[in-house]
């Protein structure tokens, strides 16, 4: 635990302030205003004029960064280009680009002289060297941290001086990615959203290496792109990666217990998210979401538990707990324990499973604004509502906290006290 005065000393932004505080005030009004006053320049964001983004280069050809490639070329109006090892590669992102663009104009979401202007944007080389003119260069690569590291070794010669530098990535430490660069305070994450055209958020996680110009250009260039943007310092899992990680980790340790998968997985349905964490896992991927489990996990022991029938489900390689229609997989459900397993320790209901999940969530948001990870809780509550679609009536996650008794049972008040959310 931390000191009691981390909700209190936690502070809402703009217009959010005042939909809060009113008694009987709705979170769906609170939601609204929150989203109506953070399209500009995030809480946080340093005054530094921002410099120009003439030409963009995007490390890698695989889903992530062709879609990188496409918004960037569609947003900005400016040439992009792409590199991958292999010349397929590159010409696989290429062809994915305009097969993309191709069912755009069939839709009618787009002309057929707006697609081959955006296509003309895009280009791919196997050739680094390329990257020399580019006044933005981000990474996709795959999310190991020696891996990213390698990368911006070798690209980082090759370029301007004052070139920023780009990571998209969901959870590794940015600091630790510009260890041995010449120029560490020129890298900056840039955490963007699957997927990339839909989901308007951006997290934007600085370090303390950064100057300003760096950060302003990287918040800037979220604004060009149209997306929201939340300024978030350079901790394990930033926002949303941490809070759903938490989520993951609490449900999967009760499913380990031996308590029945629906039952579990059906636990939050009264609060009418999206879809339910197991069927969200399915999207993310077991394999995935395993690694960002183990590397929550080791930076979180005590509080990110890492799910062995998570890891028998990825070493078998299905495609999670669920079948596309929702029911558990009998092959998942043969890795798992049965519900009488272990002692005599009667199973949690719904309302059990609900309150425990609902209450780490807790204790994860109070720890994180302690941390400073963001401005406040509206950051949270934005990247939430924007990062992991949390239905706006519900006000983002830390209404729902309040609402629900879980910030007073583990801090002893609300992270907005006073404000009577119906």
């Amino acid at each position: 635990m931390v000191p009691g005065n981390v909700v209190e000393t936690a502070s809402l932004t703009g217009a959010a302030v005042d939909a809060g505080k009113s008694p009987g005030k709705s979170a769906q009004a609170y939601a609204a205003a929150l989203l109506d006053t953070q399209r500009q320049r995030p809480a946080g964001a340093p005054s530094a004029d921002p410099r120009p983004v003439r030409s963009v280069g995007v490390i890698g050809a695989g889903l992530m960064a062709s879609q990188l490639a496409l918004v960037f070329a569609k947003q900005l109006g400016v040439p992009v280009l792409i590199t991958d090892l292999s010349q397929a590669k590159v010409d696989g992102a290429l062809g994915w680009i305009a097969g993309h663009l191709e069912k755009l104009v069939s839709r009618g979401q787009l002309s057929e002289t707006a697609a081959r202007d955006l296509g003309s944007l895009v280009r791919g080389t196997v050739d680094k060297r390329e990257y020399r003119d580019c006044d933005v260069v981000i990474e996709a690569v795959f999310e190991e941290l020696a891996v990213k590291r390698a990368v911006f070794a070798e690209i980082e010669p090759l370029l301007r001086t004052d070139a920023l530098l780009l990571t998209n990535t969901s959870s590794l430490s940015v600091t630790a990615m510009g260890h041995g660069l010449a120029h560490p305070e020129r890298l900056v994450g840039l955490h963007f959203f699957n997927p990339v055209a839909v989901l308007p958020l951006v997290e934007i996680i600085s370090t303390e290496s950064n100057d300003d110009v760096s950060v302003a250009t990287a918040c800037s260039l979220a604004r060009l792109l149209g997306k929201t943007a939340v300024l978030v310092t350079d901790t394990p899992g930033f926002v949303v990666n941490r809070i759903l990680t938490r989520l993951f980790c609490e449900l999967l340790q009760v499913i380990d217990d031996g308590t029945d998968i629906e039952l579990a997985d059906h636990a939050l349905d009264p609060h009418g998210l999206p879809m339910t964490p197991l069927t969200l896992l399915g999207f993310i991927g077991p394999a995935v979401q395993l690694h960002i489990c183990e590397t929550m996990h080791a930076a979180y022991p005590d509080r990110f538990y890492v799910s062995t029938s998570l890891a028998a489900i990825a070493d078998a390689r299905l495609r999670g707990y669920l079948a596309k229609s929702g029911t558990v997989l009998p092959e998942a459900a043969a890795l798992l324990p049965s519900a009488d397993a272990g002692d005599s320790v009667p199973a949690p209901d719904a309302e059990a499973i609900r309150a425990g999940i609902l209450d780490a969530l807790a204790e994860e948001v109070g720890l994180m604004l302690a941390e400073k990870v963001v401005a406040g809780p509206a950051e949270v509550d934005l990247c939430m509502l924007l990062g992991a679609n949390f239905p706006q009536r519900l006000g983002g996650l830390t209404p729902l906290l309040d609402q629900s008794g879980a910030s007073r049972r583990v801090w002893g008040r609300d992270f907005h006290p006073g404000s009577g959310f119906a």
